[in-house]
């Protein structure tokens, strides 16, 4: 285990490189292991990092140890070692990963997740340089496991925070460019789903944390709007699970027009096709708005109980609704400029402060900015 950093200098002036000290294009490491574990949102922010050191160090070497849901979107992504730690398995889970990589040194860690269980896995790879976070980002021993840290950076989106752990390697800041590898059966679902001719909204209501789900008759109301103003085809998604499909037939039964509900009847690649193929995308913050992002598509995204500028979807982040500084006003007592950037305002009632109305004006906004006409009468 390493020792334990102080007060790190600017990693891009001395970063050791075969030992010596050198510029940013200096510093060398062809052999990196990037650890993200989960979730799908950030997981998402993690492939501009892996495109970005391809471009700027061809032929390099990336090992990316990753949690076995995430590993289903992007275990494919070309040029990329990836090495499954399944957190289900307990402490075999730790013995089978030691197993894989014991034998195995790296130049350098990008230690990008700050959780212990993360920490632990940390410990057992062996790397020259280990990347981790700066102190204000840091918490459960982050410390412990590195041995240099990003800049810190004040009010910084998440995408953003890990594009610069490409910085301490002496390399630029990853860009936001995205590429999820699907293949043409991945494609099959959403062509046989959406409807040519008419536009197409996806909503996948259900965040990972049931306080930053939006209520149910909300979603019935703007998706009866959509369909009615715009003759949009309104597809609902959601995991197998039970309270997601719960939710996804609550808000079919609301509805006064039809849609298609395929919530627990995609995998994530066929996600990742049909938010490709979709129009629009409404969602909380949860995964398969990163996912439609990272796709190219825009997000009309529902923002109360966390900060859209600091984890929102990261292309459309004009057309999130944003009552999170009121949530956080109200519920804390404070506001965003004198309290831990990225601190949560989950409350119950904290998305009720969402209305309807708002959301159908920003659904108009995409729509005139789309082109897309409303039907005849409206």
């Amino acid at each position: 285990m390493p020792k334990p950093e102080k007060d790190w200098p600017t990693p891009a002036k001395e970063m050791p490189d075969g030992g010596r000290t050198g510029t940013r294009s200096e510093v060398g490491a062809s052999n990196v292991c990037i650890l993200r574990l989960s979730a799908l949102g950030d997981v998402t922010h993690v492939i501009p990092v892996v495109l970005s050191l391809q471009k700027q160090r061809p032929g390099i070497r990336i090992t990316w140890i990753i949690g076995k849901i995430e590993a289903k979107l992007i275990g494919d992504l070309p040029g990329v070692e990836f090495i499954v730690f399944d957190k289900k398995a307990g402490w075999r889970g730790y013995v089978a990963l030691w197993r894989q990589i014991r034998h195995r040194r790296f130049d350098a860690l990008l230690h990008m997740q700050v959780a212990m269980r993360a920490n632990l896995v940390a410990a057992l790879v062996h790397a020259r340089l280990r990347v981790g976070y700066d102190q204000a980002r840091s918490r459960d021993l982050h410390g412990l496991f590195i041995n240099a840290r990003i800049r810190a950076t004040a009010q910084q989106h998440v995408r953003d925070c890990l594009a610069s752990f490409l910085e301490p390697l002496g390399l630029e800041a990853a860009p936001p460019e995205w590429r999820i590898p699907l293949e043409e059966g991945d494609y099959n679902l959403a062509n046989r789903i959406i409807e040519p001719g008419r536009p197409s909204v996806v909503i996948s209501p259900c965040a990972s944390h049931a306080l930053r789900n939006w209520p149910w008759k909300r979603y019935a109301a703007v998706a009866d709007y959509a369909a009615q103003r715009y003759g949009a085809q309104i597809i609902l998604v959601g995991s197998p699970a039970p309270h997601e499909k719960e939710a996804c037939q609550a808000i079919e039964t609301a509805m006064t027009h039809s849609c298609v509900n395929l919530c627990g009847q995609d995998t994530l690649k066929e996600l990742a096709a049909l938010t490709q193929k979709a129009d629009l995308v409404i969602a909380p913050d949860t995964g398969p708005a990163h996912i439609a992002n990272a796709m190219g598509t825009p997000v009309l995204g529902l923002f109360a109980a966390s900060n859209p500028n600091r984890s929102g979807p990261y292309s459309s982040l004009e057309l999130c609704v944003n009552r999170y500084p009121q949530a956080l006003a109200h519920f804390t007592g404070h506001q965003i400029e004198d309290t831990r950037w990225g601190r949560k305002a989950e409350f119950e009632g904290a998305m009720e402060m969402i209305e309807v109305s708002e959301v159908c004006k920003m659904l108009d906004r995409w729509a005139e900015a789309k082109g897309i006409a409303t039907i005849t009468g409206q």
